[in-house]
């Protein structure tokens, strides 16, 4: 069974890891070798606007979210997100029950209209992911990371409450 609750600072170690995953940094803004202090301050230094959510099996954490409201007035409506899974709970469901409660968050208790992320292109499994959760593509930004030695494109997908 998956739960998914707020992140606490006991769970810098396990979130830490899930990031230094080969398939993590590669497919996301992530470097490989960041260091404790980074993560650190990435999770006790966020404002009220600032959720990270992580998902557990027996007590272990196996996926984080992180859901960032913007503080801008004109874009108080809209919230980005990122998020990663343990290599060896992919293909389980830890990403779908973490986007459950992040819509379910923006949806009912934040008054969120809009939800967007970017995602690399050649990351199919997200993006049937986020496509299932009701996200579309929004657009494609060229060259927009350097990964493996190489410039790859980005997705901009985004999820407009109903």
């Amino acid at each position: 069974m998956i739960t998914v609750r707020h992140s606490e600072f006991s769970d810098l170690a396990a979130i830490k890891a899930i990031f230094e995953q080969e398939h993590a940094y590669s497919n996301t803004l992530q470097l490989p070798y960041q260091s404790s202090e980074l993560w650190e301050k990435r999770l006790t230094s966020c404002s009220d606007n600032h959720i990270n959510l992580v998902a557990l099996i027996d007590d272990q954490v196996v996926g984080q979210l992180s859901l960032q409201v913007m503080d801008r007035p004109r874009r108080k409506h809209v919230a980005t997100l990122g998020m990663g899974v343990s290599s060896a709970h992919r293909g389980k469901g830890v990403g779908s029950e973490l986007l459950r409660a992040a819509t379910d968050l923006a949806d009912n208790w934040l008054n969120i209209r809009r939800m967007e992320l970017e995602v690399y292109k050649t990351n199919e499994v997200a993006i049937a992911l986020y496509q299932k959760h009701g996200f579309v593509e929004e657009g494609v930004m060229r060259d927009y990371a350097f990964t493996h030695g190489e410039y790859v494109d980005a997705l901009m997908m985004a999820r407009l409450r109903r």
